[in-house]
């Protein structure tokens, strides 16, 4: 009986921890700001009519070589924060990946946090954009 019980709180600190465990950084401050997303029927309309967008795909280089958005800038989201320099602060910036669930919602707050006013992520991630067979390029840039 004793070690029944054992194995039971064992499970149980265990999943307590696996639950609380965040692979991104707290964002103090946000509360329940909501990240602005744009979706994916918009964005298609936007790149029809010639808007100029800055795509940064927050994947990594290999899935970002194999299909990207048309025009878009590869910056994995381990890289983001060093990189911020290369995303110009004016204008439109689009981001979007098929990453972990939060580094979209991550990335979007640091854009945020370091002024970036016009910033949003496509709703479904890249994969649906695929599956509806939305335009993409793909090779080196």
């Amino acid at each position: 009986m004793a070690q029944n019980t054992y194995l039971y709180t064992a499970a149980l600190a265990l999943l307590l921890a696996m639950l609380s465990y965040s692979p991104m950084p707290l964002y103090a401050g946000h509360g329940e700001e909501p990240v602005q997303t744009i979706s994916m029927e918009r964005v298609k309309f936007l790149l029809d009519n010639k808007e100029k967008i800055f795509f940064v795909d927050l994947r990594t280089p290999k899935e970002f070589q194999q299909k990207r958005l048309p025009g878009a800038r590869s910056i994995p989201v381990a890289e983001l924060e060093k990189r911020l320099t290369e995303i110009p602060k004016t204008g439109r910036v689009i981001l979007y990946c098929s990453c972990r669930p939060g580094d979209d919602s991550y990335a979007y707050f640091l854009l945020r946090d370091n002024d970036y006013a016009n910033v949003s992520v496509i709703d479904d991630g890249f994969d649906e954009w695929i599956k509806r067979k939305f335009p993409v390029e793909s090779g080196k840039r």
